[in-house]
């Protein structure tokens, strides 16, 4: 996953990104190669974005 996947103001929701972060993990079989691992840490940034997003709606 290249880091230009990921752009500012994800339209993605933290339950969709969840979603794939999960799948990466079934996936895997909870192993990660570096490649892998690069991309769960693209996702969970995007996730942690996304929650923000949504305390800030929600205040």
């Amino acid at each position: 996953m290249s880091p230009d996947f990921v752009t500012p103001g994800s339209v993605r929701s933290a339950a969709e990104v969840n979603d794939e972060i999960r799948a990466l993990w079934q996936r895997t079989g909870g192993t990660l190669s570096a490649e892998e691992r690069a991309e769960y840490e693209l996702l969970v940034v995007e996730w942690a974005a996304a929650i923000r997003g949504g305390v800030v709606r929600a205040a």
